[in-house]
C-alpha cells in the first residue's frame, strides 16, 4: 500500500515563504519520479513541479519558475517544495504524487498515487 502524506501548508501573506513536505511509504521511493500539483477552488488540478528519481532533472510550471524549488531526499523518502515570494494566485490545495517510472512529465495520468493534499492560502 503506497502512502503519501503532505505537510507544511498554512495561511501566509503575499511575499512570504513556505516549505511543503511529502513523506512516502510502501514503494521504493528512490526509483520513481515525484511531482507536486495544485488545485484551486473551482479549477482543475494543475502541474506545479516535478523531479526525476535521482534529482538530475527538475521542471516547473511557468507560473512558479524562479519562485518554487522541488527537491527530494531518497534516504528520508521525502519530497519537498520550497515556495518563495508567494502570491495570492498560489492559493490552492497542494498534492504530491509518485510517478510510474524514473522520469515523468506534467500530466496527471503519469502519476498513480496521490497524497490527501495540504492547503496553502496566500493573503494579499
Amino acid at each position: 500500500q503506497v502512502q503519501l502524506v503532505e505537510s507544511g501548508g498554512g495561511l501566509v501573506q503575499a511575499g512570504d515563504s513556505l516549505r511543503l513536505s511529502c513523506a512516502a511509504s510502501g514503494r521504493t521511493f528512490g526509483s520513481y519520479a515525484m511531482a507536486w500539483f495544485r488545485q484551486a477552488l473551482g479549477k482543475e488540478r494543475e502541474f506545479v513541479a516535478g523531479i526525476s528519481w535521482n534529482a538530475d532533472s527538475t521542471y516547473y510550471a511557468d507560473s512558479v519558475k524562479g519562485r518554487f524549488t522541488i527537491s527530494r531526499d531518497n534516504v528520508k523518502n521525502t519530497v519537498y517544495l520550497q515556495m518563495n515570494n508567494l502570491k495570492p494566485e498560489d492559493t490552492a490545495v497542494y498534492y504530491c504524487a509518485i510517478g510510474r517510472d524514473k522520469t515523468a512529465g506534467r500530466l496527471l495520468n503519469e502519476y498513480d498515487y496521490w497524497g490527501q493534499g495540504t492547503q496553502v492560502t496566500v493573503s494579499s
